[in-house]
C-alpha cells in the first residue's frame, strides 16, 4: 500500500510553492481560505471549465476571480463607477471590509479580463473578486500562483459540489479539509493547501460564519439623489448584512439586501465523525 501523502500547508512557504507549481501546471487547488476553503485553479477558459463539470455546474457558468490584497482594485474599472458614488468611499469601504476577512465585492470590470469571468448586468460589465482579508496567509499563495502563471488574476469558486449534481436546495462551501477531499475524490490532480488548525482558523474569524462570503454590488448605486447611495448585498453569506452597514454608514453609504439575497446562506453540518 502506498504511504498517504503529507498534507500541504498553507502557512508553510515550501508548501505554497508546490501548490502554485501544480496550479500553473493545470491542478485544481482547494485552498485555506480565512475560516473555510475554496477552490482555485488557473482562469483561462479550459481550465474554468473543467473545475465546472468538476463541481458539477453548467459547464460555462460564468465564474468569479481572486487575487492578491493588493491587486484588488486594479480588476475593476473605476472610470466605469457611478458619478453618484465617490470612489475614494467604495476603496475606504474596500480597505475596512477587506481588512477585517473574507468578502466579496462586484463592480465594472476592467477591460482587460475575459468573458468568461464577467457577466453583464444593467448594461455594464461587471466582475466579482473573492477575498480572504488581508491577515490570511492564502495572500502568499495566491501571489506566488500569479507569478508561476504570469497573471494578475485566478478563478475562484467554493469548495463544494454543486446543487446541479446533488439535487439539494444549497450545497454550502466546506470548512473540513476531510469531507472536501472526500466529495472530490473523482479528480486525479486535486491538490489540498489546508489549514494547520482548522479550529484556529475558524476562531480567528469570530464574527463570520464558516461558509461562502458576503458579496456587495457597487456598479449599480440606487436610491434618490438627495440621499446617501444605496449599495446591494447580492449574496447574504458570512459576514452579517449589520455588520457591511457598520463599515458603510461612516463613509455616507447605505447598504441593502438585494431580492434574492433574502435568505443568509448556511453553514455545511457535517456527521459526528467529522466534526
Amino acid at each position: 500500500m502506498d504511504a498517504p501523502t503529507p498534507p500541504l500547508y498553507i502557512d508553510c512557504p515550501e508548501d505554497v510553492a508546490v501548490a502554485a507549481r501544480a496550479l500553473a501546471g493545470g491542478a485544481i487547488v482547494a485552498a485555506a481560505f480565512a475560516n473555510f476553503y475554496v477552490i482555485v485553479t488557473r482562469p483561462d477558459p479550459a481550465t474554468v471549465r473543467r473545475a465546472n463539470l468538476a463541481k458539477g455546474r453548467p459547464v460555462h457558468q460564468i465564474g468569479s476571480i481572486t487575487t492578491a490584497i493588493g491587486r484588488i482594485p486594479g480588476m475593476f474599472d473605476w472610470t466605469r463607477i457611478s458619478p453618484r458614488l465617490p470612489v475614494g468611499r467604495v476603496r475606504a469601504l474596500m480597505d475596512a471590509l477587506y481588512g477585517a476577512g473574507p468578502f466579496g465585492f462586484r463592480g465594472p470590470a476592467a477591460e482587460r479580463l475575459p468573458e468568461h469571468l464577467t457577466q453583464v448586468d444593467q448594461g455594464l460589465r461587471t466582475t466579482q473578486v473573492i477575498a480572504p482579508g488581508l491577515t490570511c496567509p492564502s495572500n502568499a499563495f495566491f501571489e506566488r500562483a500569479l507569478a508561476e502563471i504570469g497573471s494578475d488574476h485566478l478563478y475562484i469558486t467554493s469548495a463544494n459540489r454543486s446543487r446541479h449534481l446533488t439535487g439539494s436546495a444549497e450545497e454550502p462551501a466546506h470548512w473540513k479539509a476531510g469531507a472536501l477531499a472526500a466529495d472530490f475524490a473523482h479528480l486525479d490532480d486535486l491538490v489540498l493547501l489546508v489549514h494547520r488548525d482548522e479550529a484556529a482558523a475558524r476562531a480567528a474569524y469570530p464574527a463570520y460564519l464558516t461558509t461562502s462570503v458576503t458579496l456587495l454590488s457597487f456598479h449599480a448605486p440606487e436610491g434618490d439623489l438627495e440621499e446617501p447611495p444605496v449599495l446591494t448585498v447580492d449574496r447574504h453569506g458570512s459576514l452579517h448584512l449589520d455588520d457591511v452597514r457598520r463599515a458603510a454608514a461612516p463613509l455616507g453609504l447605505q447598504v441593502r439586501l438585494a431580492g434574492g439575497a433574502r435568505q443568509r446562506l448556511r453553514v455545511r453540518g457535517y456527521a459526528g465523525a467529522l466534526v
